[in-house]
Formats: structure tokens, C-alpha cells, sequence
């Protein structure tokens, strides 16, 4: 029997922290944001993680609609991620965990160490032009 991926949800925000929860989420969504990255380009720019999990991570935020892959007919293959547009919906929700996240650690600066605070390069979302 498999294990379900997304189990019945008793409220929304369950649904929202599963889909990005995890130990490499984020700092994959992290690298997209400036633009689309080929896999190559998140796997050396993430430490310690692996072939495999890095595969299996940018699967499930593709199945979830917060990536796209796009395989380039070239060979070698070229393949590049890129945000959706539900994915892109992430970057203020982003941009405001890391500024809370900036004062939760400014308030408790004196039980919580950590080693570089601003390890993420989330920005305020700019509006787009209608």
C-alpha cells in the first residue's frame, strides 16, 4: 500500500505548509526565483543534498503546480524549472515569513542562535503593471 502524499486536510493552511514543507523546499524555490534554473544549476547550488531527493522534490512541486519542467530537444537533454503561476504566488508569502522570521529571531536573540540570518534572497514582490 503507498503512502498518500496529500492526506484529507482539516483546513487550508495544512494544505499550504505541506506543499512547501520539508528540509529542501524552500531552498529550491529559493533559487527560482530569480528566474528559470536548469536542474544542474539548483543541484550545485544546494549543499548536501542529493541526486536523488532533489529529483524527487522537484517532482512533487510539479505534480502540486508550482513548477513547470521544460525538456529542451537537444543533446545533451537541457531541462529547466520555472515557476507557475501559482508559484509565483509564493514570493510575498515568502518575502513576509522571512521578515517575520528576521524579527522572531531579533526577539529571541538570547536563547536562539543562528548562523547567517539572511541565508534566503526573498524581496518584496514588485506589483506588475496592468
Amino acid at each position: 500500500m503507498t503512502k498518500q502524499r496529500h492526506p484529507e486536510y482539516t483546513c487550508s493552511m495544512e494544505a499550504a505548509l505541506s506543499v512547501i514543507s520539508g528540509k529542501w523546499k524552500v531552498k529550491i524555490l529559493n533559487q527560482l526565483m530569480d528566474g528559470p534554473r536548469r536542474y544542474s544549476e539548483i543541484r550545485r547550488s544546494i549543499d548536501g543534498m542529493t541526486e536523488k531527493m532533489l529529483s524527487q522534490q522537484l517532482r512533487e512541486l510539479e505534480e502540486d503546480k508550482i513548477l513547470t519542467r521544460k525538456v529542451y530537444p537537444e543533446v545533451p537533454p537541457r531541462v529547466e524549472y520555472a515557476f507557475t503561476e501559482l508559484g509565483k504566488e509564493l514570493a510575498s508569502i515568502f518575502y513576509a515569513l522571512e521578515k517575520w522570521g528576521a524579527h522572531f529571531l531579533t526577539v529571541n536573540s538570547d536563547t536562539i542562535k543562528v548562523a547567517d540570518a539572511s541565508c534566503y534572497t526573498f524581496r518584496e514582490p514588485v506589483a506588475e503593471a496592468v
